[in-house]
């Protein structure tokens, strides 16, 4: 039966699990503070929501898996030093410094920046681990809370936020989304504007035209040396709403079922404490590669990131800045969710960044995102300012709701054929 037609205190329970999320996350933040991936922080915490839910939930598992960390955003550092040797580079070949080895510094310069754009795409678009060998390896754990069906079990949905957060964004703190978007796109330009003139200089050009091109290639690593400061990682940041609102959002799906006694006869539903999304989604990685295809149960992976920004409250079909779709049943199973709640939320895609739900769409899981963040981004994220006073209980509030929708939906129907996007 649809708790919401048969419960006369739905609204006054679900207010309570959003007053819950926001006792945990104050607490998570004074006693535990910055969760900095793989790190003994990410752990303590990790360990707290094990314990939390273990009287909730009818079973917590602690699932290790090792990583490096670092990779994810050293890539940025790394492209910095790659730019500057293949301006050095660019320059002796151009004016023939050392004779006959002109076209070898050239060569070397176009090797160097195409190394970068490789570094940046496949590192922060794709996610992918090329520079893991660079960097110390560390050893962490997601958490994975279950409450299993009452009979078979035929379907599991799964809602997941991550627990660790990220170092400061030197140019959000400083300037807010205007400046951080502004600095990322220059420097990006700088990078590709390299390339075209590290595949000029294998032409024969008059002398004024080589002066041109080296002006130029030092004009641009201003910016590019900006980046050397993009992240500064002496400061992890509080992380309130990036994410722990998404991480006891799910563990109030649970807590709610247990707290009025509602318990699916063929749906188990698992939430999940993922770590290290801001180290390049390694957790849900992890946990992609662990139970995916594992049975043959109807499952589908409820991604909730942010809940803090009402007005730009989405489904998220779409991750890694569009490049990655995400399943169209699951985005829509989810949008009606939001419309049984009384949102009507629209379809989105992360504008600047990803998701975990990313990483378990590849992993081959049907995955969908739920946040509530201004994608511009808004000031406080991933800076200092995102702080437990900070929180926005309505958005907390109208997260939890649609997420029990979804529950309760999925139990309902599953991934009905007409949940597809057109």
């Amino acid at each position: 039966m649809h708790a919401k037609d048969s419960n006369a205190n739905y609204p006054s329970r679900r207010r309570e699990m959003a007053n819950y999320t926001i006792r945990e996350i104050k607490k998570v933040c004074k006693e535990i503070g910055p969760r900095e991936s793989g790190e003994e922080s990410e752990r303590k915490a990790q360990a707290y929501v094990a314990e939390s839910m273990k009287n909730v939930a009818d079973s917590v598992e602690v699932e290790d898996f090792e990583l490096h960390p670092k990779a994810f955003m050293g890539w940025v550092l790394l492209d910095v030093i790659l730019m500057f040797i293949s301006a050095v580079l660019l320059l002796l070949g151009r004016f023939n410094v050392v004779d006959g080895a002109a076209t070898a510094f050239t060569a070397a310069a176009l090797v160097l920046t195409v190394l970068s754009i490789l570094f940046m795409v496949f590192e922060f678009l794709f996610y992918k681990p090329l520079l893991d060998p660079l960097f110390p390896k560390r050893r962490t754990c997601n958490v994975v809370c279950r409450r299993k069906a009452a009979g078979e079990t035929k379907r599991r949905i799964i809602f997941s936020g991550h627990i660790d957060s990220a170092y400061e964004w030197t140019y959000t703190h400083l300037g807010g989304g205007k400046l951080l978007t502004t600095v990322i796109g220059v420097a990006f330009g700088s990078i590709f504007v390299h390339l075209i003139l590290d595949i000029i200089s294998f032409f024969n050009v008059p002398n004024w035209l080589n002066i041109v091109v080296i002006v130029i290639a030092f004009v641009t690593l201003i910016p590019i040396f900006l980046g050397a400061f993009f992240v500064n990682w002496k400061l992890v940041v509080p992380g309130a709403n990036d994410n722990l609102t998404g991480v006891f959002a799910s563990m109030a799906v649970l807590r709610y079922m247990a707290a009025n006694d509602i318990r699916f006869e063929n749906t188990e539903v698992v939430a999940v404490s993922m770590a290290c999304e801001e180290a390049g989604l390694r957790g849900a990685k992890a946990f992609a590669e662990k139970h995916a295809g594992e049975d043959d149960v109807e499952t589908v992976f409820v991604a909730t990131d942010t809940l803090r920004d009402f007005d730009f409250m989405g489904v998220y079909n779409k991750d890694m800045s569009g490049t990655v779709k995400l399943d169209s049943q699951a985005a829509a199973m989810l949008k009606t969710a939001t419309e049984i709640a009384g949102y009507n939320l629209d379809f989105a895609n992360v504008f600047f960044g990803s998701s975990d739900a990313a990483a378990i769409q590849q992993g081959g899981m049907k995955a969908v995102a739920l946040a509530a963040m201004d994608p511009t981004p808004a000031r406080y994220y991933h800076t200092r300012g995102d702080t437990a006073d900070n929180l926005d209980p309505k958005t907390i509030e109208a997260g939890i709701d649609i997420l029990l929708e979804a529950a309760f939906l999925f139990d309902e129907q599953g991934l009905k054929d007409q949940y597809s996007l057109k």
